[in-house]
């Protein structure tokens, strides 16, 4: 990827080697690149510097929950269908912290309204969750926002819910990442980049994932992007609680 031009922006999702990123330069389509990095923070150290990064990661968390959740995850799923299973139930900061499952389920169990205990899907996102939660402030919110894969595709397939699950039975689905991948293609992603072998510690959905982030950074920049929830809160920290799309 070259440094002498400005408009890069960055779609990352997390994965088992730290973070995979689609890196694009939107004055150049054909200026495209795969990374993966080992911390948040390293993101945001990139050069040339990213102007959006747009993260599949929950960003902003409440330190109790109410009945309503922390609302990005209910004003996503509305509009998934089948696939709103894949936005999993987030906790308050606090259950968040604790690296220890029973400790987690009893600070969520503690800061939460009805009680609820944490879904083991989630609390494997803990680490990384802790990771962005450590360096992210409200300035920063200018260039770093939380995305959904799965909202990003609904967003680039017409505001449809892609009909063809990601995995079955925790095993990658080759017909839903094909679905997943021609979608990709139809907004201008080229096919050698999106059928690379994805780098170790990665898979092919961290890949093409990373990759409809990628695009939604682009709507980002220019404009295109809205929040969900609209009447987005913000956390004690004074940080936003969205997925953009």
């Amino acid at each position: 990827m070259s440094e002498d031009r400005q408009d890069f922006v960055a779609g990352v999702d997390g994965c088992k080697a730290g973070w995979i990123a689609v890196l694009r330069n939107l004055a150049d389509p054909e200026d495209i690149a795969l990374k993966v990095f080992e911390t948040f923070a390293d993101i945001l150290r990139h050069q040339p510097s990213l102007s959006i990064i747009a993260v599949d990661m929950p960003i902003g968390l409440p330190d109790a929950i109410g009945p309503g959740g922390r609302g990005p995850e209910k004003a996503a799923r509305r509009h998934l269908g089948d696939r709103q299973s894949s936005v999993f139930q987030v906790p308050a900061r606090p259950a968040v912290y604790e690296e220890d499952y029973r400790l987690a389920c009893e600070a969520a169990m503690g800061t939460s309204e009805p009680p609820k205990k944490v879904s083991k899907q989630c609390f494997y996102l803990f680490p990384k969750m802790r990771d962005i939660d450590a360096v992210m402030t409200p300035d920063l919110e200018e260039r770093v926002f939380e995305v959904h894969p799965e909202l990003a595709f609904w967003r680039l397939n017409g505001e449809q819910a892609m009909s063809l699950p990601k995995k079955v039975k925790s095993r990658a689905n080759p017909e839903g990442l094909d679905q997943r991948r021609d979608l990709l293609m139809a907004h201008g992603l080229p096919q050698d980049f999106l059928d690379q072998k994805p780098p170790r510690g990665c898979g092919r959905d961290d890949l093409l994932d990373a990759a409809a982030n990628s695009l939604i950074a682009e709507r980002i920049s220019k404009g295109k992007a809205e929040p969900f929830p609209k009447d987005y809160r913000r956390d004690d920290r004074g940080l936003r609680m969205a997925i953009w799309a």
